[in-house]
């Protein structure tokens, strides 16, 4: 079977609209935007086969994940002792079942179907053009909300919290678990967006002709956000995969400010009220954010509390403020210097998520720190809190269109004959 079976070899750069000529790639080769550097399409060596070798591991690893204990905590001869699953099912009994869901969802169910996804998809399971489609089309947007990895990260903070109360073991499950976070981040890295689609239909013809290197808002195109093709500026739904779209996101600076302003109104509730309740002898000791980086400061845990910091506080109190800039920049303000709010959006992408590393952490260790009379740890009101400004950010990154930036930069000398 031909792998290289791309119909498609034009492409509108989903950052910055440039229209791209794809050249020919070998095994390993990548296409990248000449105008903003944006990787637009890679070449995989065994393009089904490898993606299909990392999810099968990567499956099992989750279930091996849930069937031993996970991590365990002795304190004065008294032990604790939690598995994978018994973690929600705490912050659910605590009437937390909000972050309960949170965390199913973000650290174990959208993992899961993104890699059962992939390995419908690439391996062409005989399903109805429409389901395939459809579910491609979840896929691609619910692969940033998949959180093991800050989870993995979230258990190893806790664990330098709790080492000053007591010995911390890991269980039979921790190893499969560190594998899943590994074979799971692979699996998407060697899943092509538009080698997938192509795959499963073919693109739209476009009978005008295209002017490469000049932006597809210039030649009455745009690029579908979904499955990357190329249609006219006035055909609202996409022929392939049936998303909806315009030549910019519509109301883009209108949703995006609307969300970030949610998310400040929240910031300030999460930051004063209590995230953890300890219940230390029968005396409860509420803890604020900045006062656990305080205390992990004091006791000499450098690395962790810097960790706590930026990831709590300074990313999104830098996110926010990014957006902020990058909707001003959009309106026509400032200087018009599209590299550099392009560098800022691709930042705010990435990190953006791990500010969530906090709200993890918090159910470690309400889920393991259960001793009785001795110690508890309870998840308190500013944790949920917080996982809505972790949340509503990332939401209002998504809703910003980066082409808004790029529009207002002059193109003279970007066309090719």
């Amino acid at each position: 079977m031909c792998e290289h079976h791309h119909a498609a070899k034009h492409l509108l750069c989903s950052q910055c609209d440039m229209l791209v000529a794809l050249p020919p790639l070998e095994h390993g080769q990548k296409a990248a935007c000449p105008r903003c550097g944006t990787t637009l399409t890679i070449e995989w060596d065994a393009p089904r086969q490898r993606p299909t070798a990392y999810a099968i591991v990567a499956l099992f690893m989750l279930l091996l994940s849930n069937l031993f204990p996970f991590v365990s905590m002795n304190v004065a001869g008294v032990s604790s002792e939690v598995s994978f699953l018994e973690i929600p099912g705490v912050l659910f009994s605590e009437d937390y079942a909000s972050l309960g869901t949170f965390f199913l969802l973000f650290v174990q169910v959208v993992p899961a179907f993104c890699l059962i996804t992939i390995l419908l998809l690439v391996n062409r399971v005989a399903m109805p053009e429409k389901i395939q489609a459809r579910l491609a089309r979840v896929l691609f947007q619910l692969k940033s909300w998949g959180m093991a990895e800050i989870f993995l990260a979230g258990i190893l903070v806790s664990f330098v919290k709790l080492m000053a109360y007591g010995d911390i073991g890991v269980g039979s499950s921790f190893i499969p678990w560190c594998l899943f976070c590994i074979l799971q981040l692979r699996t998407f890295q060697c899943v092509d967006r538009r080698w997938l689609w192509d795959d499963i239909a073919p693109a739209p013809k476009i009978a005008q002709p295209l002017k490469v290197g000049t932006p597809g808002i210039q030649q009455g195109l745009r690029s579908c956000s979904c499955c990357t093709a190329i249609l006219p500026a006035n055909e609202l739904v996409c022929p392939r995969c049936n998303t909806k779209g315009h030549v910019r996101r519509k109301n883009s600076l209108q949703w995006t400010m609307a969300l970030l302003f949610t998310s400040i109104m929240l910031y300030l509730p999460a930051n004063i009220m209590p995230i953890m309740i300890t219940d230390l002898l029968g005396s409860k000791l509420p803890s604020t954010i900045i006062a656990g980086v305080v205390l992990l400061w004091s006791e000499g845990s450098y690395p962790v509390a810097a960790v706590i910091f930026i990831a709590s506080i300074m990313v999104p109190t830098l996110k926010m403020i990014a957006i902020a800039w990058l909707c001003w920049d959009a309106k026509g303000h400032g200087k018009r210097d599209s590299e550099r709010m392009h560098l800022i959006y691709e930042v705010v992408e990435f990190v953006g998520r791990w500010s969530m590393i906090d709200v993890f952490v918090i159910a470690v260790l309400s889920a393991l720190v259960r001793m009785g009379g001795l110690m508890n740890i309870y998840p308190a009101m500013g944790a949920l809190m917080f996982a809505l400004v972790v949340i509503m950010t990332m939401f209002s990154a998504m809703t910003f269109d980066p082409r808004l930036s790029w529009d207002r930069k002059p193109e003279p000398d970007h066309e090719e004959s």
